[in-house]
């Protein structure tokens, strides 16, 4: 239902003001309403994607939280929990500071506990009582942006912990403590 009523939006406002319009549309071609925060996922282990607005005017919508948690949750085991609204936003926050509105590759999201043990057992590093136990983290890459910038830039904003796993190829955001390895 997103979808159609996007396409009919991007439809009136390209014949309201004609083609030049579209020119001025973001990559994705969404007509995006003033106030609004968008992320598009793509998770790498499903093959999914969810392009959402999950805010408008500061005010966190209810229906794409509940839509991110679902797309969040724990691949394996299907568990699903409530994602730190927080996170989002920093996720908003980094892309549109490295002046991207690309894709996050999902790597890893929410993690049951019972995933978090086979992890931690298999001898991965993951910690004990990890941030995804608690929707506080993400395993991410960002389409079109190197892995160090995207690194750098969260560590910059000094809103959470940063892991750098180059080697794998993804970044580890949070919102625990501030921290870095």
């Amino acid at each position: 239902m997103r979808r159609l009523k996007n396409r009919q939006r991007r439809g009136i406002l390209k014949t309201l003001l004609g083609t030049s319009f579209a020119s001025l549309l973001p990559p994705t071609g969404r007509a995006i309403e003033a106030g609004e925060r968008w992320l598009s996922f793509h998770h790498t282990h499903t093959g999914e994607q969810l392009d959402v607005a999950y805010s408008r005017d500061g005010q966190h919508i209810d229906s794409a939280l509940a839509e991110v948690n679902e797309f969040l949750s724990d691949f394996r085991t299907g568990d699903i929990s409530t994602i730190d609204p927080d996170l989002l936003d920093l996720l908003y926050d980094i892309r549109k500071s490295l002046g991207s509105d690309s894709m996050y590759e999902v790597i890893s999201a929410y993690r049951s506990p019972e995933t978090n043990e086979m992890l931690r057992s298999g001898g991965s590093g993951v910690a004990r009582n990890s941030q995804h136990l608690l929707g506080k983290a993400i395993d991410v890459r960002l389409e079109g942006t190197d892995l160090a910038s995207l690194r750098d830039t969260a560590i910059a904003m000094q809103r959470g912990g940063v892991g750098y796993y180059e080697a794998s190829n993804f970044v580890h955001i949070d919102t625990g403590r501030v921290r870095r390895w």
